[in-house]
């Protein structure tokens, strides 16, 4: 991995480069994650680059669906695995989930290199790939018949579309990280996340470390008072306003 001087002022954005082009290397990301992850930090520039009010609101209703469900489900992609398998850890154990392996890229090699990778953090991971999503032609129609299978509640951080669909269609709740407001994704889940992962998935484990003593009671009124067509139409409008502010200060300058 390329050493980055912690002086540079895009120090953190780069260390998640290195780390997906290191993940590309053992075979855990897959090379077309490089794509998805440039176009999630364009949209990370527009948001300026720190978790919103928006965000956190999000994370929060995200935190206590997890806590309220019987089988919660942490999926994981390559770019998920090499970015932050730490916070993964911490965050099933802090809401009592499992954690999965699902990929669009799949083979059972790549399945099991991930979940080698994974396990040198302590994470439990389901991958048997013995059950099928009816309705999806893709191969994250395979997942695990004690995971996502049987899963009321699913936290899909940097997901596509179609299994976003098909898993509402199977009657689980989805949770989705995206820091694209307009995309499908972020417009089909039940709570979108429209931030960063490596910020996202950081405060939801402090979320959660305090949210789990808190009442059933206490929970579900923070998902009724939630609405995500709001919060997407904040993400949006949040977008705009930094534009307008960028915009007027290359005016004045």
């Amino acid at each position: 991995m390329t050493e980055i001087p912690r002086s540079h002022p895009r120090y953190l954005s780069l260390m998640m480069r290195e780390k997906l082009v290191e993940g590309v290397k053992l075979g855990v990301t897959a090379m077309q994650g490089l794509i998805a992850h440039g176009r999630g930090e364009a949209f990370d520039y527009i948001l300026g680059e720190r978790t919103r009010d928006f965000a956190l609101k999000a994370e929060r209703a995200a935190v206590a669906a997890m806590l309220l469900a019987k089988n919660p489900v942490i999926s994981v992609n390559g770019n998920v695995a090499v970015l932050v398998p730490k916070e993964v850890k911490e965050l099933a154990d802090a809401v009592g989930a499992k954690v999965e392996i699902n990929i669009f890229h799949h083979s059972p090699e790549r399945v099991e290199r991930m979940k080698k990778y994974l396990e040198q953090f302590g994470i439990e991971v389901l991958a048997a790939c013995d059950a099928v999503l009816e309705g999806l032609d893709s191969a994250r129609r395979i997942v695990d018949s004690r995971g996502i299978y049987i899963a009321d509640v699913v936290l899909v951080p940097l997901e596509d579309g179609d299994r976003c669909e098909i898993l509402k269609k199977h009657g689980k709740k989805v949770v989705a990280i995206d820091l694209n407001p307009l995309s499908r994704t972020a417009r089909m889940a039940d709570i979108t996340i429209v931030d960063n992962i490596t910020r996202a998935l950081p405060n939801m484990v402090e979320m959660a470390n305090e949210m789990k003593s808190w009442s059933k009671d206490r929970l579900e009124s923070i998902l009724e008072q939630y609405d995500n067509r709001q919060i997407l139409a904040q993400a949006v409008a949040g977008i705009k306003e930094y534009l307008d502010r960028v915009s007027k200060e290359l005016k004045s300058s």
